[in-house]
């Protein structure tokens, strides 16, 4: 297996940073804050270790677990030290109540990080369209994403198969704002009778 990188150290980064682990993988958490990181790694378990920020993240891929408003920011800070990574945008652009967002057309927040990065890096958008909650748990789950070259979305894939769940390819950078709206969809759902438990997935015969 390989070694991913988790630049956060709240529940998504728990709850990707343990399915990994679980599966074979290194993962080291990175975070602000040293003692919230060495906390989601203690919780992670099974190796995890944790970085120093802002230093060259030790894994290939690096998951963005954090909120939209300050996602380009840490890109901006890191610069060149995400150089040759896939970086793997998993925010959620709500508005204040969770009936929208406030991306538009052609600014997603995986396009606006894509802008931010180094040249040539390739950024995915997935997992906000699953609650951390239910991506914890070891069960089968579809995982929708978009964004970067075919090659890094070829790479993602093998990543998301090897955590036991089904990597569903939407398509380039186009396609991560729509992602973005779908996590709105998922919201709609468990609002309105579907309960907390539930995700988005397809039924492909």
């Amino acid at each position: 297996m390989s070694t991913i990188t988790i630049i956060g150290a709240g529940n998504m980064a728990t709850a990707i940073g343990g399915r990994a682990a679980r599966s074979g993988h290194t993962v080291e958490i990175m975070s602000r804050n040293q003692a919230h990181a060495q906390a989601a790694a203690d919780q992670i378990g099974n190796g995890a270790v944790v970085g120093t920020y802002g230093a060259i993240p030790a894994g290939d891929i690096v998951v963005l677990a954090v909120l939209h408003q300050g996602a380009v920011d840490v890109v901006t800070h890191f610069s060149e030290a995400l150089a040759g990574k896939i970086l793997v945008d998993i925010t959620n652009p709500f508005n204040a109540d969770g009936t929208g967002i406030v991306t538009s057309e052609g600014s997603s927040v995986s396009q606006q990080i894509a802008a931010a990065a180094p040249a040539g890096t390739p950024v995915v958008k997935a997992f906000n369209t699953i609650f951390r909650d239910v991506l914890a748990e070891a069960t089968p789950l579809d995982v929708l994403f978009a964004g970067g070259s075919p090659e890094a979305r070829a790479r993602f894939a093998e990543f998301v198969t090897s955590l036991g769940m089904r990597p569903l390819d939407t398509g380039g950078p186009e396609g991560t704002y729509v992602l973005e709206w779908a996590a709105i969809l998922l919201m709609g759902l468990a609002r309105n009778g579907a309960g907390w438990n539930v995700a988005l997935g397809a039924n492909i015969h």
